[in-house]
C-alpha cells in the first residue's frame, strides 16, 4: 500500500467568523488579525494597531446590528501586500454603517452597501520582504 501526501497550504489564507455582539468574541476576531499581521512580518507596535482597531471596529458594528439580524459577519483575508478585513451586516432600511472611530494601524478604510449588507473594508498593507538576505 503506498500512502501518497497531499499538499497543504502551510498558513490560512482566509477566516470566516459570524459572531454576535460580544466584546470577547471582538477580541478573539481580534486575534485572528494578530495572527494574520505577525504572520505577514509586520512589527509588533503595527500588530497591537491592527489588533486594536479590528476590535474597535468589531464593537463599533455591533450598534448596528438588529434583533432580526443579530451576527456580524467577519472575513479576513490575508493577501501577498495586505491584509484585508472585512466587516458586513444586514443593514436596516436606508441606514449604514458609520465609519468606527479609531482605527490607528489600517491604511484604508471602505464602507459600501451591497444590497441590503453594510460592509466595512479594513485593510492593512504589508512591506514586502526582502528575498535576497
Amino acid at each position: 500500500m503506498c500512502l501518497q501526501q497531499t499538499p497543504v497550504a502551510a498558513e490560512p489564507k482566509s477566516i470566516h467568523l459570524q459572531i454576535d455582539a460580544d466584546a470577547r468574541l471582538a477580541a478573539a476576531v481580534g486575534g485572528a488579525a494578530r495572527y494574520f499581521g505577525d504572520a505577514a512580518g509586520l512589527e509588533n507596535a503595527a500588530i497591537a494597531q491592527l489588533q486594536a482597531a479590528t476590535v474597535s471596529a468589531c464593537v463599533d458594528a455591533f450598534e448596528h446590528l438588529t434583533r432580526e439580524n443579530p451576527r456580524l459577519d467577519v472575513t479576513l483575508t490575508r493577501l501577498q501586500d495586505r491584509i484585508e478585513i472585512a466587516l458586513s451586516h444586514e443593514r436596516e432600511g436606508n441606514k449604514g454603517a458609520d465609519p468606527p472611530a479609531n482605527l490607528d494601524g489600517i491604511d484604508n478604510v471602505q464602507h459600501e452597501s451591497r444590497g441590503s449588507v453594510a460592509v466595512t473594508l479594513l485593510t492593512k498593507y504589508v512591506a514586502k520582504r526582502n528575498s535576497s538576505r
